[in-house]
């Protein structure tokens, strides 16, 4: 179940409900169903979904309050929805859209578009987490934040130059993979600017003694013999 995307209907017609645990599942999915929006809400704070099919329509707390909900809350903010309503129910669907649900399909439905619907907004979710690069990396007790140009070890503040913050910044986001001194110079020093291959050896032996417990026996900034350079493997 771990590696199956996690979908979460939520519609108090218990038919439906099974219709759609039945399809998704047989398409690759885990589904499971809830009838009332109360129980929804607190589901989603205790288990992972990856999706949520939500009712418009629901006893306790409705899809548009329980949408609300979801979009206020910092842990669930970003959990794709897809909305199901009626077809007299535009304002109702336009509202949805406005504060938050990621698509909608209206009733009575085909199986069919609602499983192509759910991995379309699936599809478009992971395009937009991967093109999010991370603003700070995080290995062990090594905090590297690219906002603020700043390294800390186990809380303390390392000092860096410009150009040191820079290569370990390019090894930190690309680890276990091994870099020789060339490739380095020119995606660090660039190819405007003239220096000695040996130069990244200086500047590795720096940055290790700023943050390695013992740079002779480094952990973040490891050497593969004869080839060059990598960072630890997260």
């Amino acid at each position: 179940m771990s590696n199956k995307k996690q979908i979460l209907i939520v519609d108090d017609e218990i038919d439906i409900c099974k219709l759609l645990e039945y399809n998704l599942t047989k398409e690759g999915f885990y589904a499971e169903s809830l009838q009332d929006g109360a129980a929804a809400l607190k589901r989603l704070k205790n288990h992972a979904f990856d999706l949520m099919i939500l009712d418009l329509m629901l006893p306790e707390i409705d899809g548009i309050q329980l949408c609300r909900l979801i979009r206020e809350d910092p842990q669930l903010k970003t959990l794709p929805i897809i909305m199901l309503t009626a077809k007299d129910e535009e304002l109702d669907r336009v509202l949805g859209l406005e504060i938050g649900a990621d698509d909608y399909v209206t009733k009575p439905f085909s199986v069919r578009e609602v499983v192509a619907r759910v991995k379309a907004v699936l599809r478009r979710t992971k395009e937009t987490h991967s093109d999010v690069k991370t603003s700070r990396i995080e290995v062990d007790d090594l905090v590297i934040d690219l906002d603020r140009f700043s390294v800390t070890k186990a809380g303390s503040p390392i000092e860096l130059s410009a150009r040191e913050f820079k290569l370990l910044q390019y090894l930190a986001e690309h680890p276990g993979r091994v870099y020789n001194r060339d490739f380095l110079l020119d995606a660090v020093w660039g190819d405007d600017v003239f220096v000695e291959p040996r130069t990244v050896d200086v500047y590795i032996r720096r940055i290790r003694e700023k943050i390695e417990d013992d740079p002779s026996k480094p952990r973040f900034i490891k050497t593969k013999r004869g080839i060059g350079y990598y960072f630890k493997e997260r």
